[in-house]
Formats: C-alpha cells, structure tokens, sequence
C-alpha cells in the first residue's frame, strides 16, 4: 500500500518542475492526482500521464482558485492534499522592479498560496481531515541581492503557512518545503553562466544540484501519515547551501558585471 494511498490531491503549477514530479509520485503513492497550471498544455499533458484531471487558472485570481479547488474535490469525491506550488521568477536590482513586476510576483507566490488555502482549508475541515504544503524557498530564509519580491513573497509563504496550521489544526496539517539550487524551469537560465552553476555546486555541500524528485519525495513524506504530528514546519531542502549563506549570493554583482561586459548593439548601417 502507498504513503498515499485512496488520497485525492490537487498540485498548482504542476504541469512543470517539482509540482509535475510531486503529481508523478504522489500517483506512484496511490493517490488521485488533479493538476492546475497556468499552461493549460502542460496540465493536461501531466493529467492524461496520470489519469487524472487538468485544470487551467491564474493562481492570483481568488474565485477561479476556488472554483478549481471545488471542481476537482467534486471529481475526485473529495480533497484530502493540497500542494500550492504554482510559481515564477525575475532577478534584479531593487528600485528596478516595475510595481507591476513587485505585483506579478508576490500575487503568483504570495497570494497564490492564500487562494489556495483558502479555498482548500475549510472543505478538508468539513471532511474531517487534510494535509496542505506550500511551495516557499531557501530566499525567504536567507534572502540574496535581486530578489527583493521573490525572497519577500518567499519569507510570506513560511509565515502564512505557520499561521494557517495555527488556525486549522488539529484537523489539516499545513507545511512548508524550501527548496535550494533545483534543476527545473527557474534555474534553467543559470546554465548559461557554468561558473555560476560551479559556484553553487562548490558551496553545497552535497556538491549537486538537486532534483525536482528529491523535493517531492519531502512534500509526499509531509502529506503522509508518517507526517501526522508535522505541522506549522518549513523543511528546507538544499543539500546544506544555505549553511554558507544565501542561495544566490554574489549572483546580482556578476550579472550585473556581465551586462556591463558585452557590447552594445551596432548601429543599423543606412541603405
């Protein structure tokens, strides 16, 4: 029988990255899986790999958040996980970040989450039970230069979830994971800079980068049984980055440096 088993669960952003590896092996584990993400290809292509169910919404918007959560709790017969994954990234000096860019990224993380839990929460206590995790990051713990929305949307999440397994318990168990350096869609912009990529990996002290498996094999364990006196807890999953420091550290200063590196376009020449 899986850590699982008979459960039904719903992943947002998990049509990439950790939440497509966390809806794999949560399936593997025996439970319903539905998918949301904003690409409305990418769920269904982890929904059809599933058998389950895809659905297609902006995590910033509070009432299609709710009408997902309770459509896929009506296909499923219930809804006893909620994952609150779905997310985005931009890198960049503080007083850089447009207020729309500030919003963007604290609506998809911060409020994100908040929708989730909302609308997720109360019909798990109605059910008698539940188990809620939500995406947070090594950045709102130890936060780097270049991420002024990012690590604060970050250091929310940890603070959110603490307070909703406050409010909740003892009928859902809410958590937090927050992963380090993961090879997923985020990241994948870093591998052109492969010194970078060699700086992380020499301040990690299980010297890799991590996969999105080893992330969801945690969000699993915190969705279990084997979990069931866990919660209000932020488990950090970096293979000890962060005991030198930021994540990222260091990384504004270079890109920036490498900006000023590259020369500027030429002019067009007149015909």
């Amino acid at each position: 029988m899986g850590l699982l088993e008979g459960r039904k669960a719903l992943i947002t952003g998990g049509g990439s990255g950790i939440g497509r590896a966390t809806a794999r092996r949560m399936k593997q584990e025996g439970a319903q899986v539905c998918v949301l993400d904003i690409a409305a290809d990418a769920a269904e292509g982890v929904a059809k790999e599933l058998e389950g169910h895809a659905f297609t919404a902006d995590v910033r918007d509070t009432g299609a958040v709710a009408q997902v959560v309770n459509e896929a709790a009506e296909a499923m017969g219930g809804l006893d996980v909620m994952f609150n994954n779905a997310g985005t990234s931009f890198f960049g000096p503080l007083h850089m970040y447009t207020p729309e860019a500030w919003g963007d990224i604290i609506g998809v993380h911060l409020t994100g989450v908040f929708n989730g839990i909302c609308a997720a929460a109360p019909l798990m206590v109605d059910a008698g039970g539940g188990a809620i995790v939500n995406t947070a990051s090594i950045s709102g713990t130890r936060p780097s230069a270049g991420e002024a929305p990012y690590a604060s949307a970050k250091a929310g999440i940890v603070a959110l979830t603490a307070v909703a397994a406050l409010e909740y318990a003892p009928t859902v168990r809410v958590n937090a994971v927050s992963p380090g350096m993961i090879d997923t869609k985020l990241t994948e912009p870093l591998k052109m800079f492969p010194d970078r990529i060699e700086h992380f990996v020499a301040k990690t002290p299980l010297a890799r980068i991590g996969t999105p498996e080893e992330v969801a094999d945690v969000v699993v364990f915190l969705c279990s049984d084997l979990a069931r006196f866990v919660t209000g807890q932020n488990i950090v999953i970096d293979g000890g980055m962060t005991l030198h420091g930021a994540g990222t550290d260091g990384l504004l200063d270079y890109l920036l440096a490498f900006a000023e590196r590259q020369d500027p376009p030429a002019e067009p020449e007149n015909r």
